[in-house]
């Protein structure tokens, strides 16, 4: 008899539930806006051909001022991977001291991925470590960091001001590049 009673309160409860579930909907109407209450812009992230646009950043200007305190900060955890010390040893990543305008894969001694043994003509840029910093599987495919990418220009500023330093003669500073001239056109002008 007691259980009776407890499936009969279970069913009664279970019924009101669905009533009062009922009614709700019934009472209430939700009208959805034809247009968002507000709008969130954000910059467009891929062309026509649905393939990523990369964003315009001016690496050069912010690598001028950029921060070489928070830079030698943010290489704490690239230290796992590389030293930075003059004559230091390779590790699993090779010594990065005097890397701005040395050559991909210069050291003789460090075994590079094959894709850097492909570059190994081609010289460590502020805007080449700016990229590789990035997104270094897209840079090199194919090279063995497994290391994602730093997102933020301002990181990758400061840590490629830091490693301008790591040097005897340090690589002399980028230029910001100018604004055009209000008015100014890249046309040539008409000989008179």
């Amino acid at each position: 008899m007691e259980s009776n009673k407890i499936f009969a309160a279970l069913l009664l409860a279970g019924i009101i539930a669905m009533l009062s579930g009922f009614t709700a909907k019934k009472m209430v109407t939700i009208h959805m806006p034809e247009e968002p209450s507000y709008v969130i812009e954000v910059a467009e992230t891929t062309d026509a051909a649905g393939g990523e646009v990369a964003e315009e950043i001016d690496i050069l200007s912010m690598i001028a001022v950029g921060d070489v305190a928070k830079g030698e900060k943010l290489s704490k955890a690239c230290a796992a991977c590389h030293s930075f010390e003059k004559g230091g040893p390779n590790r699993v990543g090779p010594n990065l001291w005097d890397i701005v305008n040395a050559k991909h894969a210069h050291l003789s001694d460090f075994p590079y991925s094959e894709v850097f043994v492909g570059m190994k003509d081609k010289t460590w840029t502020y805007e080449n470590i700016s990229d590789f910093l990035a997104k270094p599987k897209q840079y090199a495919p194919g090279t063995k960091m497994s290391y994602i990418g730093m997102k933020k220009p301002e990181d990758r500023a400061n840590i490629i001001a830091w490693l301008r330093t790591l040097s005897d003669s340090p690589a002399a500073l980028p230029e910001a590049k100018a604004a055009p001239a209000e008015g100014a056109t890249d046309a040539p002008a008409a000989a008179e």
